[in-house]
């Protein structure tokens, strides 16, 4: 008996109206995603160019006071505290959240996944205002008791610990995904030689998931650049210019979260500010993301 494979032309009518639809759908959806980013960068846009008015490029560049009531306006006290809480995040999230996921991807069983993974999920579920008192209440005292007077009440060196802890839910997830992802006979190969599991693990699977891990170093770096509730409670309030990490500093976000809830004016140069920090805080941010793009495909490896 001949079979055919003719497709139903009724089947086909049902299908094709619901394809387009879904196309259609996710179409409207990226437009969307894409709309509301130029809006952002619009509003971003249109209030700095008034602060810029004011406010010239070179100052906000290259000087290093931040006071609003004398008209100084010197990103670099804002800037420096968060470099510093953003480095001590990563130097806490990186070496946890990597050796995490190694554990998980290539040395752990199913059964310890399942105790461990649920963890890491809690810890990614915590609100932020909850470390910003952890890092208050628990790590500068810890930090005091380390290191003595020299720790203020309010310093950046807490605020980026715990900005470093809230991170590692996230760096491990995305490391374990690019682990996991490389090939399984690259590994068996280097059994079939001769290799043991570790020499496995450093010499043929991470650096096969280099790209995967560099993007999410570059990830995990804009996320701290943006935190805010942590270092608006625990870093301290008031722009300092200090290289002392146990010093009390006020990051961009931690400025922009304490500024915004006062009453401002609408039209003041004090509340443009805010505009002009946002939109630096913007372009760090996506310079970020695109050296990440960039550095993925370079190292990206490609498997048959």
């Amino acid at each position: 008996m001949k079979q055919t494979n003719a497709v139903d032309p009724k089947l086909c009518k049902r299908i094709h109206p619901v394809n387009r639809t879904i196309e259609t759908i996710l179409a409207a959806t990226g437009i969307i995603t894409i709309g509301v980013t130029i809006a952002i960068v619009f509003i971003l846009g249109e209030e700095s160019i008034i602060f810029f008015k004011h406010v010239s490029l070179r100052q906000f560049f290259t000087t290093f006071e931040w006071q609003p009531h004398i008209e100084k306006f010197g990103i670099w006290p804002l800037l420096n505290a968060t470099i510093t809480t953003s480095l001590f995040g990563m130097l806490v999230a990186l070496p946890i959240g990597f050796f995490t996921a190694v554990f998980l991807a290539e040395y752990a069983s199913n059964t310890i996944k399942r105790k461990i993974k649920p963890v890491l999920e809690i810890l990614a579920g915590i609100p932020t205002v909850v470390f910003g008192y952890f890092a208050l209440n628990f790590i500068t005292p810890f930090l005091q008791l380390v290191f003595g007077k020299a720790v203020s009440v309010y310093n950046t060196a807490s605020a980026g610990i715990a900005i470093g802890i809230l991170l590692v839910p996230l760096v491990a997830s995305l490391i374990e995904e690019a682990l996991s992802a490389v090939p399984r006979h690259l590994r068996e190969a280097a059994y079939a030689v001769g290799a043991t599991k570790l020499e496995v693990t450093l010499g043929i699977v991470v650096p096969s998931a280099l790209s995967g891990i560099i993007a999410t170093i570059l990830l995990a770096l804009s996320r701290a650049f943006g935190e805010t509730m942590i270092v608006a409670i625990a870093a301290g309030a008031g722009p300092a210019f200090t290289l002392n990490p146990f010093k009390s500093a006020e990051t961009m976000t931690g400025h922009m979260a304490r500024i915004a809830g006062g009453d401002l004016p609408y039209d003041s140069i004090d509340y443009q500010s805010l505009f002009a920090i946002a939109l630096f805080l913007f372009f760090i941010t996506f310079f970020l993301n695109l050296l990440g793009r960039s550095i993925s495909k370079r190292y990206m490896e490609h498997y048959e």
